[in-house]
């Protein structure tokens, strides 16, 4: 009987690896040590599917993403002990008998920064760096001073901002510690380098890189977070599923760029449509958290409106963006159209979109109307940019055609 009961859970561990392999869930591999991986994957899910009293599959994922990125590998190993001892727990005490205060912290460094904390496993943890909070609050400031009043909020009364800034401030964090990672992704070879983001240098940032891959789900922590807050919603998904997007589109146009490969006018519009997902997750996030039914007409203004602001970010920014190898609309419309035409095909672009903006600006309400290009005006006037659609003109620096040689001459001119 065991025999025959041994041969019967192999024979359904074999059919779940089988099925989890078809799905594309788990590769095969002939190493003994990705077998014994996939064997330990096939039991999870066999156990899964389990009869456990009246839970259904659905409630047992939720609970599966709400409580296990709380576990640690220090878990297991103490939890390990806890089965060795016959199931009984014993609370670890320091010598003057106080509960010892277990290391949860998610914002720390490793050996390397000389703290001498041992690296725990941040595989799945909602990881955020001071650098990532502190590049994250210029954007912070800019959207509760231009989103706020599409919420009838005072962007100049405290307690509006503070009401709600703990779940903003760590949103836009997460995602600026996720374009840390893809900006030194995008960084050309060193000889050629002249400008390295600040955001990817020092310590805070080496745990980070370690423990995202930006292949894979990097919003898996933030959503888990979301969804246990009861914040999460499919549109919200669905801009998460932009920015992994855009990140992959600003890789793939950049070494496309780098390499002098063909560019494709379809994929540099989607990236520019989609670069400002973090503006429209934090305006979807604040119609939650004020329960209030999205304005879809406002969505739509403010998309056109955060199109032409990243078009005039992009100029502004052109020659910087040109040493960073960073996604640029001038930088792509140069290589495909050319240094003359891709100046003037920019310029129809940006037209089309203001007669858009127009359009839609005069079906607002007719305070916020007034409201709102008041904003445009000042955040054009605090950021030293003397062109864009709030001043009525537009400047579009000369297009470089090498860019290797721009580079270099800057590396000649400052070496440091």
């Amino acid at each position: 009987m065991e025999v025959m009961e041994g041969l019967k859970k192999l024979q359904k561990l074999q059919s779940m690896m089988e099925m989890m392999q078809s799905l594309g869930i788990i590769i095969s591999s002939s190493s003994d040590d990705d077998s014994t991986s996939l064997r330990f994957l096939a039991n999870l899910a066999l156990f899964v599917v389990q009869e456990c009293c009246e839970l259904d599959i659905d409630t047992k994922c939720h609970l599966i993403r709400e409580h296990f990125p709380k576990f640690s590998p220090s878990f297991f190993v103490q939890a390990s002990k806890c089965v060795s001892r016959g199931g009984s727990f014993q609370k670890p005490e320091t010598q003057d008998g106080n509960e010892e205060i277990q290391n949860t912290s998610l914002l720390c460094r490793d050996d390397k920064a000389g703290l001498g904390q041992k690296q725990m496993d941040y595989e799945d943890v909602a990881l955020i760096s001071l650098d990532s909070m502190q590049r994250a609050n210029s954007t912070l400031e800019d959207f509760c001073r231009s989103y706020f009043m599409f919420h009838k909020m005072d962007a100049h009364q405290p307690e509006s901002i503070f009401r709600y800034l703990p779940i903003l401030s760590f949103t836009e964090s997460f995602i600026y510690q996720l374009d840390s990672l893809n900006e030194k992704l995008l960084q050309p070879p060193k000889e050629n380098t002249v400008l390295y983001n600040k955001s990817c240098r020092g310590a805070d940032q080496s745990l980070a890189f370690k423990s995202v891959n930006m292949k894979a789900d990097p919003f898996s922590p933030l959503v888990v977070m979301l969804e246990s807050s009861g914040l999460l919603t499919d549109r919200i998904n669905e801009e998460f599923k932009s920015g992994i997007e855009y990140w992959s589109l600003e890789r793939k146009l950049c070494y496309a760029l780098s390499s002098k490969m063909e560019i494709s006018l379809k994929d540099v519009m989607q990236a520019i449509r989609l670069k400002s997902f973090d503006y429209r997750v934090l305006n979807l996030l604040l119609y939650q958290l004020q329960g209030e039914k999205v304005n879809e007409l406002h969505m739509e203004f403010l998309s056109i409106s955060e199109f032409l602001v990243e078009i005039s970010d992009d100029l502004f920014d052109y020659e910087d963006d040109v040493l960073n190898n960073n996604f640029n609309i001038l930088r792509m419309f140069g290589r495909i159209y050319g240094p003359s035409a891709a100046p003037v095909i920019l310029a129809q672009c940006i037209t089309e979109a203001e007669g858009k903006y127009d359009s839609l600006l005069k079906a607002l309400d007719p305070e916020l109307s007034v409201s709102h290009q008041r904003r445009c005006e000042e955040a054009t006037k605090e950021g030293g940019k003397t062109c864009g659609p709030s001043l009525g003109t537009w400047c579009i620096p000369p297009i470089i055609a090498d860019e290797d040689l721009y580079r270099s001459k800057v590396l000649r001119s400052d070496p440091s």
